[in-house]
């Protein structure tokens, strides 16, 4: 057997042979790309220290990520269709790997933020290229399975990423979290050109690279607008983003509708089980990530873990995304794809609705059963959601289909950090105010405003008054008097119980915060349940057996073979239509 996998894909003529380990080089690829953004929420505290981030500055560096890694997907994914899969991963995966470095070594807010970015184009290839050569290396039969450990790849990245990150930060800096993800690049680069058989697009027609540029223009302005506005006020900036993405995607619709061949069809959001899965993917992704947001902070601040032990605690959430992804693989033929992902996105929102009873006195106790049941959530209600996005897209664009079903999920979750987050700031912003003002608490001019700017800033002011009350009670022990003695410790006891009131209003404020955010998250994600199982059809209707459907404009997915000639001949029909 050849060291290097020469054959395409297209040309075997019997399943390959290695596919199982081709789907773990695949996994290990979309493993890094998940945790850069979930370890960074553990690495942000020594990151701030040490660089001196304003909370603008850390906002960037998290989302800088971001806008580069949603904006270029379907572009890049199309690319990767037409000249190679494979070579869209391996650059990928290289790129990446290059700015892991480079993050490592920069010393200021705007070098980690460029480092961020080109992470994040390099993320762009990688992740559409996992699905793409997932689809193409696995016959129909078994590619619902491949997307279930897919799936579930993606949900342990979400709960490993703090673990890893605080096993690192135990010994070593922050740096540390970029420099990971190197030696992990490398092992999946020498496994892609060992394992994974190269891919491409079986047609030559050329890229609409208009329809591309106009996609990244209105994806990055709305990412750009998303966390802009909430986070930093409805200025100049959030409001021209606002308005570029409109028009972009205007012009974007109207430039594919017209196009012989379109970067994407996007008459195929008319077909209702498209349209549902792309939702329920978004929706479930703003809950994830809004929840994981906050939840980390919670950990952290409130009850106290330090990183590692942080990421520990986070551990029950990955352990149920499996066992949620093993039962979905055995629902989903029987009792169709409308049931498990309803089932689903219903369990998410219990979890959030369970977040609605965290007050100052809870513990982790508090946490697990929220936990377990969103892992739950994810592992039942994403893969069917995938394999349907997926599975309405032919052979020659898998890339893109990728593309549609990660931008998807990025989108869902940058809204559910700046909408979740929004509530969360103004709320316990708030709460905070209340707090203090109930517990008589007298801090200096600005203190207050300082304190409500984040949990963190919030404790940092309770530490800084009790530095205050240290330093008056070693005075108070060498004065020169009794009486100064006297007057320095009563000055010392009154600044440590100001301490520990600002402390304890601090935790409450945030605790109530936290549960007000989950309430919202858990009307949004009810919502959204409610519209997507009226999209979704039911089984029978729309939901072929195998997983591919005719999608109106589109050819039907290839290896479809159980597509009736009643269908074919209606596709058909809808083709000439539309011409």
């Amino acid at each position: 057997m050849a060291l290097l996998m020469k054959q395409p894909v297209e040309e075997m003529k019997q399943p390959y042979a290695r596919r199982w380990w081709a789907l773990l080089v695949l996994c290990l690829s979309l493993l890094i790309i998940v945790m850069a953004n979930t370890a960074l929420t553990v690495a942000a505290p020594d990151m701030t220290k040490d660089l001196g981030l304003s909370s603008s500055d850390l906002q960037w560096v998290i989302d800088g990520y971001t806008v580069p890694y949603a904006a270029l997907m379907l572009l890049l994914g199309a690319i990767g269709d037409k000249y190679s899969r494979r070579g869209a991963l391996v650059l990928g995966l290289v790129v990446f790997g290059a700015g892991s470095v480079a993050g490592s070594l920069v010393d200021s807010s705007g070098g980690v933020i460029a480092a961020r970015a080109v992470m994040g184009f390099g993320a762009a290839m990688i992740m559409p290229a996992t699905l793409s050569l997932l689809a193409a290396t696995f016959p129909r039969a078994e590619r619902a399975k491949a997307i279930v450990l897919w799936t579930a790849t993606a949900g342990l990245a979400i709960a490993a990423g703090p673990l890893v990150a605080g096993a690192l930060l135990e010994d070593h800096g922050w740096a540390s979290t970029f420099l990971i993800n190197v030696p992990v690049a490398a092992l999946a680069i020498v496994g892609a050109f060992v394992l994974i058989p190269p891919s491409k697009a079986g047609h030559s027609n050329r890229i609409d690279y208009v329809g591309g540029l106009l996609s990244v223009v209105w994806t990055g302005a709305l990412v750009y607008m998303i966390i802009q506005g909430p986070h930093f006020g409805w200025d100049a900036k959030a409001i021209s983003a606002a308005v570029v993405a409109g028009v972009g995607l205007l012009a974007f619709v109207a430039w594919e509708l017209r196009h012989p061949h379109p970067i994407l069809n996007v008459r195929r959001f008319l077909d209702r089980r498209f349209a549902g899965s792309n939702l329920a993917v978004a929706l479930f992704f703003l809950a994830v990530f809004g929840a994981f947001y906050y939840l980390t902070q919670h950990l952290q601040f409130v009850l106290g873990y330090n990183p590692l032990e942080t990421g520990v605690r986070m551990l029950p959430l990955a352990g149920a995304v499996f066992v949620g992804s093993a039962l979905t693989g055995y629902l989903t033929p029987r009792i169709g794809m409308k049931i498990t992902v309803s089932a689903g996105m219903v369990a998410g929102t219990v979890a959030l609705a369970l977040l609605t009873r965290v007050d100052a006195s809870s513990s982790y106790g508090d946490f697990v059963a929220p936990l377990i049941i969103l892992g739950l959530a994810i592992g039942l209600a994403l893969s069917p959601c995938t394999d349907a996005i997926m599975g309405a897209f032919p052979e020659s664009e898998l890339g893109v289909g990728g593309a549609v079903n990660d931008t998807s999920l990025e989108l869902g979750g940058s809204l559910g950090i700046a909408i979740l987050g929004s509530v969360l700031a103004s709320s316990y912003s708030s709460k905070l105010a209340d707090a203090a003002a109930a517990s008589g608490t007298k801090l200096p001019d600005g203190t207050l405003e300082t304190a409500q700017d984040s949990v963190g800033a919030g404790y940092a002011v309770a530490q800084g008054i009790g530095d205050q009350a240290r330093a008056a009670g070693e005075k108070a022990a060498h004065a020169a008097s009794q009486q100064q003695a006297a007057q320095l410790k009563g000055q010392a006891d009154q600044l440590a119980q100001g301490a520990g009131k600002m402390a304890d209003a601090v935790g409450s404020a945030f605790s109530d915060a936290v549960a007000h955010t989950s309430l919202v998250g858990a009307v949004i994600l009810g919502a959204g349940t409610v519209l997507v199982a009226a999209l979704l059809p039911r089984k029978g209707r729309g939901e072929p057996a195998t997983g591919a459907e005719s999608v109106p404009g589109a050819e039907p997915a290839s290896g479809d073979e159980s597509a009736s000639a009643a269908d074919a001949a209606k596709s058909s029909r809808e083709r000439q239509s539309q011409r």
